[in-house]
């Protein structure tokens, strides 16, 4: 496994390219943009695109779907709790920049399934709390968790948003998260990587 962090969109957001350097098959997971850049970057790599993976429904998260889907014609998986809030620009918050982006044209997920992609095997783990449906991705065999803006590096993301809740947030981490071994990377949807040990020893959030 070989995983590439591009930082996009106004935000800041890590879009990451999870690939099988053995098939050239790859993950794209939240894509806040579709660049250019990127796209000549999958082909003159001979990477194969097979889905896109959402931590949850934001805008700042999302708005590069179409031109992935586009460009590839990739599925879009999600958690099931989440459809609403990608498909309503008042839920993700791009009605509050001006851009009132929905979309509804996915695949839904619930906690414990198992995804089979590109040679990977993800565990979906539901971790409500930032989103109703915000979820992690975990890759047992790669000691390798897709966090989205659930876990960050010594924080945790906001949960004054619609359908948030720091309480629940909180348990989310310390439930589902932090019972992960310690060597875990985990790769968040803002800032930089951590690891599950640092963040159970460390995090002053949860």
């Amino acid at each position: 496994m070989k995983i590439e962090k591009f930082v996009l969109g106004s935000l800041g957001t890590n879009c990451y390219l999870i690939e099988n350097e053995e098939t050239k098959e790859l993950v794209v997971v939240d894509p806040a943009t579709c660049p250019e850049y990127l796209i000549s970057h999958v082909k003159s790599n001979g990477y194969n695109p097979k889905a896109i993976l959402l931590t949850h429904g934001h805008f700042d998260h999302v708005m590069g779907i179409e031109g992935w889907v586009k460009e590839f014609g990739i599925p879009v998986y999600l958690h099931e709790e989440e459809k609403e809030i990608l498909a309503n620009p008042q839920l993700n918050l791009s009605a509050v920049f001006g851009s009132n982006y929905a979309y509804e044209q996915v695949k839904c997920l619930k906690d414990g399934d198992m995804l089979d992609v590109a040679g990977f095997h993800f565990k979906v783990i539901h971790t409500p709390g930032h989103t109703a449906g915000g979820c992690c991705y975990y890759e047992e065999a790669e000691e390798v968790l897709i966090s989205g803006d659930t876990l960050f590096r010594l924080s945790v993301g906001r949960s004054d948003f619609p359908t948030g809740n720091g309480a629940v947030l909180a348990k989310s981490i310390r439930e589902k998260l932090f019972c992960l071994p310690d060597d875990v990377m985990v790769y968040p949807g803002h800032n930089d990587l951590t690891c599950i040990g640092d963040e159970r020893g460390r995090n002053p959030f949860v």
